[in-house]
């Protein structure tokens, strides 16, 4: 578990994001650490960028956190509260976050947990957040724990499978977060974690219902980014 505060950079004098990690666990301490090397290799305007990383002692342990930029806005989840975006606001988040998926994947990066919570909606764009779970293309899906990371209503088939992370999780994932956009509800009617997860494996996508502003070309990717591999 981690907090993020507001903070002031006194040397270059600007505000700053800082994410303090709150629990001990050394996996914890592995996937901030993660986080920041990743975020670090990728200098993009829809990812969230990342200025430093240190440990800090408190109360006798050392504290790791990460210096990240400050971001206005609120988060996707957030906004989508209210309702699916217009067709054309939402077609734009959803390209910013494939561009800056194309370039973490340029990289060889997989961010693995793209979902509505990892987006920031900031005025110059959507921004991707959160690169904790992040792994290599090709590295092992399970962590050393044993354990499958992130999210289930947004988890490509092929990783429930447990094989070698994959880029094609990411636009899986990004398929339904279209869906998302643009209706307000993912593309099956489950609502329970064991639910979703059996939806990704047996049960077939709702299409994009037909909308004004959504060309066929939309209709086409959004069916692509749902094979399962």
């Amino acid at each position: 578990m981690s907090a993020v505060h507001r903070a002031y950079d006194e040397v270059l004098e600007r505000d700053v994001a800082v994410k303090v990690l709150v629990a001990s666990e050394t996996n914890a301490r592995q996937r901030i650490r993660g986080e920041a090397k990743a975020a670090a290799r990728l200098s993009h305007p829809h990812v969230t960028s990342v200025y430093d990383y240190g440990e800090s002692a408190l109360d006798g342990a050392q504290v790791p956190f990460v210096v990240m930029e400050l971001l206005g806005g609120h988060t996707l989840e957030h906004r989508l509260v209210a309702g699916p975006l217009p067709p054309r606001a939402g077609l734009r988040v959803c390209a910013e976050v494939a561009s800056a998926l194309a370039a973490a994947h340029d990289q060889g990066l997989v961010h693995r947990d793209i979902k509505p919570g990892n987006v920031m909606l900031t005025p110059t764009g959507a921004k991707v957040l959160d690169f904790g779970i992040a792994a290599a293309a090709g590295a092992p899906e399970i962590d050393f724990e044993g354990r499958l990371l992130g999210t289930p209503a947004y988890l490509a088939p092929e990783r429930l499978q447990a094989g070698e992370v994959l880029p094609a999780s990411d636009v899986y994932a990004l398929g339904l977060l279209l869906h998302r956009v643009l209706t307000g509800r993912l593309p099956w009617p489950a609502e329970a974690q064991t639910g979703m997860l059996r939806a990704h494996t047996h049960v077939e996508p709702d299409p994009l219902p037909p909308l004004d502003g959504v060309p066929p070309e939309v209709h086409r990717l959004y069916r692509l980014s749902l094979i399962h591999l």
